[in-house]
């Protein structure tokens, strides 16, 4: 069992298949975890297909599973996996970043206050709120 982290939020995979820095999802699962479905012209999400390319197509594709991992480096997009290969998180390009940063619209994300209740960013929508973040690096 695999968990990959995309956009859109987490996905359960039960057949995917990790091998180091591969990892190898049924077709049905990658299209279930990322949107992008194997197709003969290469992965596709809605009109946006990528051609699997044939000097390396061993690398990306294999009788019905798809090399997630390596795709989405060759879409030049984030790859990153726990040491055990049970968590990925395949992230946003720089384009789809640059233009979140560009919106000046804070992604929605949920925490929970210091008696437990869980609050919404989006519920404060047309308030003024203020964020402040800290790390220890």
């Amino acid at each position: 069992m695999s968990t990959v982290i995309t956009e859109a939020g987490p996905c359960e995979v039960a057949g995917a298949s990790v091998e180091g820095e591969q990892l190898w999802l049924q077709a049905a699962d990658a299209e279930r975890a990322t949107g992008w479905s194997l197709k003969p012209e290469g992965l596709c999400q809605g009109d946006v297909c990528v051609p699997v390319p044939r000097a390396a197509a061993a690398d990306y594709v294999r009788g019905g599973e798809v090399n997630m991992a390596a795709f989405w480096r060759l879409l030049e997009r984030p790859v990153l996996r726990d040491h055990a290969g049970a968590t990925w998180m395949l992230g946003a390009g720089a384009t789809e970043r640059a233009a979140a940063l560009q919106s000046l619209t804070a992604p929605d994300f949920s925490l929970p206050d210091l008696s437990g209740q869980l609050h919404k960013l989006s519920d404060f929508r047309g308030k003024r709120v203020f964020l402040t973040t800290w790390s220890s690096w």
